[in-house]
């Protein structure tokens, strides 16, 4: 009896055992720790939680709504020149703004009866921060950006300007085309805009910046950033006039190396604006399709972060709720992403 007993329980006790080996490999001991297992190169742990995303102050951020997250990793750092230049090398990829402008995806996104751009402007280039001589009024932008032809990640600055030097700086003019195409090859994806804003806010929910409370000044210079009468003048305050190495600067409570300046950095989500039309503030993958009411022929993608030509005279875009959009074909000088990954 008893050995028949045995025969018996055997099988049992290693079926038992082999599901409690199998449930440990997805055991998290504490809610909202890392899941077991190697932490992948490079990222971060963003604990699941709820926080409160927006600002009430600011029209296109409001209102501030309550948003529950799943954990998930993120980049330390913006995606870099030497990473970006890896993913090119092993794939070939050519970036949006080494290839052409196509004419009619162009005319497709302007309103009818719009001049077609001169020819010059459909050879492959970029847009490129071009200080002016002077102050000037800071309600035309044209008057500090302008097209280059050969300007693109390579040549950030046009043809004339190359990268040595600069491997551990952020790339940029990349499209939000281009950022995909490297998360996808990088096995991860772009982070939601929920996502982002929670990774910047970390531990200090409901502070002005990611830093908490004090603006950044001439004698504060917690983020790259623009010091000084923009955008004809910069003081360099902070150690650099345009893109800074990265983790140049002191991370978060989540160990993220600039979440405010440095570059603008392309998020998952459609531009619509502020967040009234939410469909949900569970994991939200933002908007299905989007609109900006300035230019209501040309979807958007949202941009986070602010840059190093954000200031307190303008844009203030290193707020963790500032927003920004711009076509998903456009490159700029200032902008470049990371990536996130689920966990």
């Amino acid at each position: 009896m008893l050995a028949g007993m045995s025969s018996i329980r055997a099988p049992l006790i290693v079926f038992a055992l082999a599901l409690l080996l199998l449930g440990a490999c997805n055991w998290n001991p504490r809610p909202g720790s890392p899941p077991l297992g190697p932490t992948p190169p490079g990222m971060a742990w963003i604990p699941q939680g709820t926080f409160p995303m927006g600002n009430d102050q600011i029209d296109d951020e409001s209102p501030v709504h309550s948003v529950l997250l799943e954990g998930f990793w993120m980049d330390a750092t913006e995606v870099t020149n030497a990473q970006f230049g890896s993913f090119v090398e092993a794939t070939g990829y050519v970036t949006t703004a080494e290839r052409a402008v196509d004419l009619d995806e162009i005319m497709a996104q302007l309103p009818k009866g719009t001049e077609p751009p001169p020819n010059e402007m459909l050879a492959p280039g970029s847009v490129v921060f071009t200080p002016p001589s002077r102050a000037v009024g800071l309600n035309n932008h044209r008057q500090w950006w302008s097209w280059v032809t050969g300007a693109n990640w390579q040549h950030p600055e046009g043809p004339d300007s190359d990268l040595k030097g600069r491997e551990d700086h952020p790339v940029v003019q990349v499209s939000w085309d281009d950022a995909v195409a490297y998360a996808t090859w990088a096995e991860k994806r772009l982070p939601t805009e929920a996502e982002w804003e929670r990774a910047a806010r970390s531990a200090i929910e409901g502070k002005p910046f990611i830093w908490g409370d004090q603006p950044p000044d001439e004698a504060f210079t917690p983020a790259n950033i623009w010091q000084g009468s923009f955008p004809d003048q910069n003081t360099a305050t902070d150690g650099f006039e345009g893109t800074a190495p990265v983790a140049s600067f002191p991370p978060n409570g989540y160990g993220l190396f600039d979440m405010g300046g440095n570059v603008w950095e392309w998020c998952s989500d459609w531009y619509r604006p502020g967040y009234e039309d939410i469909e949900s503030s569970i994991s939200p993958q933002g908007p299905a399709t989007s609109f900006d009411p300035a230019e209501p022929t040309i979807p958007k993608r949202i941009m986070r972060g602010g840059s190093f030509l954000c200031s307190d005279v303008y844009c203030t875009g290193y707020r963790p709720s500032a927003r920004m959009k711009s076509s998903p074909d456009t490159g700029l000088a200032h902008t470049g992403f990371r990536c996130a990954m689920d966990a």
